[in-house]
C-alpha cells in the first residue's frame, strides 16, 4: 500500500533497502549503447533540491533480481499542504516510477496522502495529467519545468477534494458507490458473482472518518479495498480478501477508485 508511518522522510540507505534497483548504476546488458541510463537516484537528489524527499520506496519482485526492475517513489513537499476546515491535513504527493530495462521512461503521477488514516492514493489523470520524461537528453533544468507545472495544478486537486466533501450520499449512494468501487479491483462479472458484505465495507474504522460525505466514504472504502479488510462469498465459502502488495496494482486501484468518485460527484 502507498503508505508511511511517520512525518520522517528516508534516508538513502533506507531507500536502497526497500528498492535497491533505485541505486543501480549502470544499464541492462541487453541494451544498446544508444541508450542512455540515468539512475532513479540522480532524480531523486533533483528532486530534493526542488524541496521534495522521499516518503516511501518499492519494486516489483525480480525472479533474476537482476535490479533493473521498475520501481515507485512517492515524494512529499512538507511545505506543500491541503488544510481543510474539518481538521482533515491532506499533502499532495508526486509518485515517479520507472526502471532501468529500457521499458519505461521516467512517469510523474500526482498522489494525495490523508494524516488521518495515513494512506496515499493516486489522482486521477482526468483531473492531473500524467507527466512522462524520457531519460535521453535528462536534466534538471527539465524537470524543474515538469515539477512546476505539476505544482501549478495543485488548485485543482483542492477543486475535486472540495466537490467530493460537499457531495452528500443517502444510504443508497452510499451503497451504490460502495459496490460501483469494488469494481476497481475485481470485474463486474466478479462482483456480481461475490456476496460482499456492504454494510461492513462502508463502516468506518475511525471516529474522524464518520460521515455521508463523499470524500469520508470514499476514504473508508479506500483503506478496506486496499487493505483487503473486507470478506466475501463464493457458494458457501467466505474469503478473507488478500491486501494488495504489488504497487502497481496498488495504483491502478487507486486511479480507479478516484474516477469512480467522480462519477458520484454532485452536479
Amino acid at each position: 500500500m502507498l503508505d508511511t508511518k511517520s512525518m520522517e522522510f528516508l534516508t538513502a540507505q533506507e531507500i536502497k533497502n526497500r528498492a535497491a534497483s533505485i541505486y543501480t548504476m549502470t544499464s541492462a546488458s541487453h541494451l544498446s549503447a544508444n541508450y542512455t541510463h540515468i539512475p532513479t537516484s540522480q532524480v531523486i537528489e533533483d528532486m530534493e533540491k526542488l524541496g521534495w524527499s522521499v516518503t516511501d520506496a518499492k519494486q516489483v519482485r525480480s525472479k533474476k533480481g537482476d535490479g533493473y526492475q521498475k520501481h515507485l517513489v512517492v515524494f512529499r513537499n512538507n511545505d506543500v499542504v491541503i488544510n481543510g476546515e474539518d481538521g482533515d491535513v491532506v499533502f499532495p504527493q508526486i509518485l515517479l516510477t520507472n526502471s532501468h530495462d529500457g521499458k519505461s521512461a521516467f512517469l510523474f503521477q500526482a498522489g494525495l496522502f490523508r494524516m488521518i488514516c495515513e494512506n496515499g492514493l493516486v489522482v486521477s489523470t482526468q483531473d492531473f495529467e500524467n507527466v512522462k520524461m524520457r531519460h535521453m537528453g535528462y536534466t534538471f533544468e527539465e524537470l524543474q519545468v515538469k515539477i512546476r507545472a505539476m505544482v501549478e495544478q495543485l488548485p485543482l486537486t483542492v477543486e475535486s477534494l472540495n466537490k467530493m466533501k460537499g457531495t452528500i450520499l443517502d444510504k443508497k449512494g452510499i451503497t451504490d458507490f460502495a459496490t460501483k468501487a469494488l469494481e476497481s479491483r475485481f470485474t463486474p462479472e466478479q462482483v456480481k458473482e461475490f456476496n460482499v458484505n456492504v454494510t461492513k465495507l462502508v463502516e468506518p474504522t475511525r471516529p474522524e472518518d464518520k460521515g455521508s460525505d463523499l470524500w469520508s466514504v470514499f476514504n473508508v472504502i479506500q483503506e478496506k479495498i486496499i487493505n483487503g479488510d473486507f470478506e466475501y462469498m463464493i457458494g458457501a465459502k467466505i474469503r478473507k480478501a488478500r491486501k494488495i502488495k504489488n504497487f502497481k496494482m496498488d495504483l491502478d486501484v487507486n486511479k480507479k477508485l478516484f474516477e469512480i468518485a467522480h462519477e458520484f460527484i454532485a452536479a
